[in-house]
């Protein structure tokens, strides 16, 4: 004898397939859900290209050579204590986590040292936007007094051209040129080498296509990235650097960080009130590995920083879930250091 009855085994098969179907109904509305946020994050990121062209500086492996090999060397340097590694340091995300770094002769400078990775993507260099791509940043810190210190571009000049190896070097990487070894040749070169400092994270992966490179809390910040408003200035491919904007949109960003400096950002070179606290707008890319924040590394906390942000930029108190999940998204943006990129014996 059977022991249910044909009722029963309809009711629970009725049961089945009510369940069934909203389990696949629910997956449909996931799964729908996963892909409008994919395109609008298409819309508004780019993944990174193999490498920052310059129409105006062509990427070469003898430029790259002869850029890395000036970048390390502390012979840029009047005293010989710092290169550009030294603020920049390849191995740690190329930052020295220092809120202002040491200079050559032992004294401070007045601003944070950004990441050296993905900056030739920005729309200009420095926190004041003083120079427009890597080449022309990279002959700034060598002159400046206080970084590498450097009396002149002659000197510098002189200076290498005491090199054999870089005698050699600089013929290589500028054939056409009767006196290779100039301030702007060096110039380039670095420009070259920091071209191919590009990393590679799992968000790229995923503005390419992988919607599985993102795990459900990153997906989740992702969508609480863009739905705070954070991506009025945090967007492209290097997810930031590329315009200018007032830190403390809503209140006095001192108040916030309780910086001890009174930096007044674009307007100490202006000199226009108008510009007063306007700074360049930071990458995003590999800020988990990159603290302390902000121009004058006043804040050590990925966490503090977003909550300021939030406060100073939109008006709007985070809550504890949305900052937890902006920071895991934060870090989905940390990449891949290029293996070529460290120094090695020869340098």
């Amino acid at each position: 004898m059977f022991k249910y009855s044909l009722s029963a085994i309809l009711a629970v098969f009725a049961i089945s397939c009510k369940n069934q179907s909203a389990n696949t109904s629910q997956s449909t509305q996931t799964s729908t859900a996963d892909s409008t946020l994919f395109k609008s994050a298409q819309s508004i990121f780019k993944a990174l290209p193999e490498r920052a062209d310059n129409p105006e500086n062509t990427i070469t492996d003898a430029k790259i050579a002869l850029g890395k090999s000036l970048f390390y060397d502390t012979r840029l340097s009047l005293l010989g204590n710092n290169s550009c590694n030294s603020c920049h340091n390849i191995e740690t995300y190329g930052v020295d986590n220092l809120p202002t770094s040491k200079g050559d002769k032992g004294g401070l400078g007045a601003r944070n040292s950004p990441t050296v990775f993905n900056a030739a993507l920005h729309a200009m260099q420095f926190w004041d936007g003083r120079a427009k791509d890597v080449e022309e940043q990279a002959g700034g810190p060598i002159l400046n007094p206080v970084e590498m210190a450097m009396p002149s571009e002659a000197e510098v000049v002189k200076r290498l051209s005491s090199v054999p190896e870089y005698r050699e070097q600089f013929k290589t990487a500028f054939p056409e040129d009767k006196n290779p070894i100039t301030y702007k040749n060096l110039e380039k070169a670095i420009g070259a080498f920091e071209r191919t400092l590009l990393t590679p994270s799992p968000f790229d992966e995923y503005l390419k296509g992988n919607l599985s490179a993102l795990n459900s809390k990153e997906l989740a910040g992702l969508q609480d990235f863009m739905q705070a408003g954070c991506i009025t200035c945090h967007s492209g491919v290097a997810v930031g650097g590329s315009m200018f904007q007032k830190f403390g949109m809503t209140v006095d960003y001192r108040t916030l960080t309780k910086s001890k400096a009174n930096d007044e950002g674009k307007k100490q070179i202006t000199k226009k009130e108008e510009d007063k606290d306007f700074f360049k707008v930071a990458s995003l890319r590999n800020v988990a590995k990159t603290a302390p924040y902000f121009h004058d590394g006043s804040v050590t906390n990925l966490e503090d920083a977003v909550k300021i942000m939030g406060k100073a930029q939109l008006n709007k108190d985070l809550s504890a879930e949305e900052v937890n999940n902006i920071v895991a998204f934060l870090h989905s943006l940390t990449g891949k250091i290029p293996t070529t990129a460290f120094k090695t014996n020869n340098n």
